[in-house]
C-alpha cells in the first residue's frame, strides 16, 4: 500500500540522518504527531504535505516511493500508488521515482474538469517539464499564464510559485518530469 511505502521511506530518511521526530517537524513545518502517523503508515499525506516534507528534507518527492532498480524499468500507472489532491480531482502517479544518477523523477498526472492545484516553490535550481497528452492545461508560472494543448510542452524553473489549472470541460492528462540540480 502507498501509505506503508511512504511511511517506511520517511522513517528511513529520518533514521539515516539521525533526526528525531521533533527535529524533522522543525525542518519540514509538519507536526510531530502527523509525521509519526505517516511513518507508521496510518496516514496518507496529501501531495502538498508530501512536497512540504520533501522540500524541508531537501529530497525529491519520489524519494518516498523508491524501489531497487534493474537494468531497465517500465513505468506504469498504478491506481494504488495515486497521490490524490484537490478532493481527488488531481491524481499523480509516480512512473519513475527519483533516480540519483539522473537527478530526475517522472509522474503521470490527471486533472479533472475545474481542477486547480497550486505548488509552492521547489528548491533552487529545480526545473519542471510539462507534456500535455490529453486535453488542455493552463499553467501559471510566477506571474505568467501559459495555455498548453495536446502534444505541447513547457519547461520552467520551479523554484517560484506555480499552479496547474484545468478550467475546461474535459479532463487533462500530463507527464510531469522534475529535474533536480546536481549538488
Amino acid at each position: 500500500m502507498i501509505e506503508e511505502k511512504i511511511g517506511s521511506r520517511l522513517k528511513a530518511i529520518r533514521k539515516t540522518r539521525n533526526l528525531s521526530l521533533d527535529e524533522m517537524a522543525c525542518m519540514t513545518g509538519g507536526s510531530k504527531p502527523m509525521l509519526g502517523q505517516i511513518e507508521r503508515g496510518r496516514s496518507i499525506p496529501t501531495i502538498t504535505t508530501l512536497w512540504k516534507i520533501a522540500t524541508g528534507l531537501k529530497v525529491p518527492l519520489s524519494a518516498f516511493l523508491e524501489e531497487a532498480q534493474g537494468k531497465f524499468e517500465i513505468g506504469r500507472k498504478k491506481e494504488e500508488d495515486a497521490i490524490k489532491e484537490e478532493d481527488g480531482k488531481m491524481r499523480a502517479y509516480p512512473l519513475f521515482p527519483y533516480d540519483p544518477l539522473r537527478n530526475a523523477e517522472v509522474f503521470l498526472i490527471e486533472f479533472d474538469e475545474s481542477c486547480k492545484h497550486c505548488s509552492s516553490p521547489h528548491n533552487e535550481g529545480v526545473e519542471e517539464y510539462i507534456l500535455v497528452l490529453k486535453g488542455r492545461l493552463l499553467m501559471q508560472v510566477g506571474t505568467e499564464e501559459i495555455e498548453l494543448g495536446e502534444n505541447e510542452a513547457l519547461r520552467f524553473k520551479a523554484d517560484i510559485d506555480h499552479a496547474y489549472r484545468n478550467p475546461y470541460d474535459e479532463g487533462c492528462t500530463i507527464y510531469n518530469v522534475i529535474f533536480y540540480p546536481d549538488h
